[in-house]
């Protein structure tokens, strides 16, 4: 698998002889990658979602996975995850997660506890958390899809903010039809939050109509001057998912092919190819990793790939 270019600045990313190495494959639905940097190692979600019929269907209740690149094998650290799919860490290095089936935002602390971070907005419950990032501020931000469940309470796509203390929750962004992923730029002052826009050219593919919004980051955590920042199309089946930037403020997001690389101005500079070629096996999320955090780990409905690239990622630091 190689590099579509679309730009020469993309050189400077990626490196011409750079490859993507397949590292686990067999995966019922893989998402939320982490890099742990004080264990040397990525964890990621195995959601529990497998192709049957052009559709997903649930095969268990979730699993969470250690990858170690010292063995360069991945083992089950816990199940069940109430399937699990967006995971990062907080300032303090705790795990939040976004639980799926049980519709809430959690945390992991330290003696193996679950405190809730968020499980309903005004007295209605969420409807599919999806992804997640915290701020410096110890801010979390979160993505629920909305809608794609019959019968919730929520029934509209939406990014939600709940403060450090965890005492307020704020929705920030709404007006999607299937938000999906969100990142920071490196200094914190724009959230990129995407969706998941698109029609089936036909049953095998997914043709993306999907977009990238920026929205400008007050001193308050709310959000304000939403504009267009890219659309993802093309004809290679993928959509807007996963999003993450480096630290001179490229951004990378999930798209038609594999993984769209956009500059700072939203120009598309070229797209990482991940080799999905039909609906039931899109690229899903990605994450920075490695003692440099110029690995860049990504995950597929099926399978944990990597790429090594020459500009750093804004890394997931704690503690």
């Amino acid at each position: 698998m190689t590099v579509l270019k679309q730009d020469a600045a993309l050189d400077r990313i990626v490196a011409p002889a750079a490859r993507v190495e397949v590292l686990v494959e067999g995966l019922a639905s893989a998402e939320g990658p982490v890099w742990i940097a004080e264990e040397k190692c990525l964890l990621f979600s195995e959601v529990g979602l497998k192709p049957v019929g052009g559709d997903f269907k649930p095969v268990h209740h979730g699993r969470r996975y250690k990858w170690d690149p010292a063995s360069r094998r991945s083992s089950v650290v816990h199940e069940p995850t109430n399937m699990t799919n967006g995971m990062t860490r907080d300032p303090q290095g705790r795990l939040l997660m976004c639980e799926y089936a049980s519709r809430r935002v959690t945390r992991l602390e330290p003696d193996g506890s679950i405190t809730v971070v968020a499980s309903e907005y005004r007295g209605l419950r969420l409807s599919g958390p999806n992804d997640i990032v915290a701020k410096s501020d110890g801010s979390i931000y979160f993505t629920d899809t909305g809608g794609v469940q019959a019968g919730l309470d929520i029934d509209y796509s939406a990014v939600f903010r709940v403060s450090a203390d965890l005492r307020s929750i704020n929705l920030v962004a709404r007006d999607f039809q299937l938000v999906n992923g969100l990142a920071f730029s490196p200094d914190e002052s724009i959230l990129y939050i995407n969706d998941s826009q698109g029609v089936y050219a036909h049953p095998d593919t997914f043709k993306s109509q999907g977009t990238i919004r920026a929205y400008d980051v007050r001193p308050s955590g709310m959000l304000a001057n939403s504009r267009l920042f890219c659309e993802l199309r093309g004809s290679e089946s993928g959509m807007p998912d996963g999003m993450k930037t480096d630290v001179e403020g490229n951004v990378y997001c999930t798209g038609p092919g594999g993984v769209w690389i956009m500059n700072a101005a939203g120009k598309h500079l070229g797209t990482i190819l991940t080799d999905v070629r039909h609906n039931v096996n899109n690229t899903t999320n990605m994450a920075w990793g490695g003692e440099d955090w110029k690995t860049l780990f990504i995950t597929t409905s099926s399978s944990l790939l990597s790429i090594r690239l020459q500009i750093a990622g804004v890394p997931v630091l704690c503690c």
